[in-house]
Order: C-alpha cells, then structure tokens, then sequence
C-alpha cells in the first residue's frame, strides 16, 4: 500500500521552474513541501552555506523575480523582504544533508526521482527532435532528386522534339 503522506508528481513537477538555463524549485516552494517555514530552511542553509555553492543555489535578481511573479495571476508570495533563492537539482539534493527530518529525506527522494523524470523526458524530446531534422534532410534530398528526374525528362522531351524536325538523310521512297 503507498504512502498517503507521499506528494504527486504534478505538484512537485508544477514547482520546477527554467530559470537561467537551469531546472530550480524556489525556497518557498521547498519549505512548504518540506512542511517548514522558508526562514528554517534558510537558516539551516545560511548555517551550512559552504554546501551550497552558485551552480547548487543562487538568488534570484528582481526582474527574474519579476517575471517569475508574472507568470501566476496571484502571487503566492505575499510581501516578501528578500528575493527567493532557487535550488538546482545539486542543491536539492544537498538540502537532504542539511535538513535531516522524515519528511525531509522522503520529499526529497520523491523530488530527485521527478528531476530524473523530467531530465528523460527533455532526452527523449531531444532525441525526437534529432529524428525530425533527420527526416527533413531526406526529404530535402528526396525534393532535390525529384526535380533532377523531372529536368532530365525535360531534356530527353526536347531531343525528342529536336529529333522529329530534323530533315531525314537517305533514300526516299
């Protein structure tokens, strides 16, 4: 039987963001998937922060924020007095040395296990791009050899053509 306490994939999928080429989740988001306030998550990474160097956390810049914000009809956010910080998938998993509860450890399981999800689904997309460009060379190719055949038929219509006029050398009968 599963666990009723284990968070879906849509929710911890939705909390994923693209930011600076990069797959993050926000601080708020974890600490409410964590079931702890931001500033006890911020505090343990502040406390820990040599774990956490730039490619594992960053903060955002306000026009990130900005633009983040603008993608919700209501901010989630309320009055905050600091920019969030993003984790990346690296600093995700860093967070689980740093907050050592139950749910901590099994949330961030499940979310490292959507990473991996959502790393395969951007291969597979990938490589299905890849097929694509494969698919339109031939075709270009195809159309290139297509208008060859017709031009050479062309040619052998107007020495047909070339042909049927030109004055017969020989006996008559």
């Amino acid at each position: 039987m599963e666990d009723q306490s284990l968070l879906s994939e849509e929710t911890i999928s939705n909390k994923i963001y693209f930011i600076r080429g990069q797959k993050v989740m926000l601080d708020i988001d974890l600490a409410e998937l964590y079931e702890i306030e931001t500033r006890v998550l911020k505090q343990a990474v502040k406390r820990n922060i040599s774990r956490f160097p730039e490619d594992f956390m960053f903060e955002l810049s306000q026009s990130e924020f900005v633009n983040l914000k603008s993608q919700f009809v209501i901010s989630s956010w309320g009055g905050i007095r600091k920019l969030p910080s993003v984790f990346t998938e690296h600093g995700v998993l860093m967070l689980s040395s740093v907050l050592k509860s139950d749910k901590a450890i099994q949330t961030n399981i499940q979310i490292m296990r959507i990473f991996t999800k959502v790393r395969q689904m951007l291969l597979d997309t990938t490589e299905i791009k890849v097929d694509i460009l494969q698919i339109q060379k031939k075709l270009e190719n195809h159309d290139k050899n297509i208008e060859l055949v017709f031009s050479y038929l062309d040619e052998l219509t107007e020495k047909k053509e070339n042909e049927s006029e030109r004055v017969k050398i020989g006996y008559k009968k």
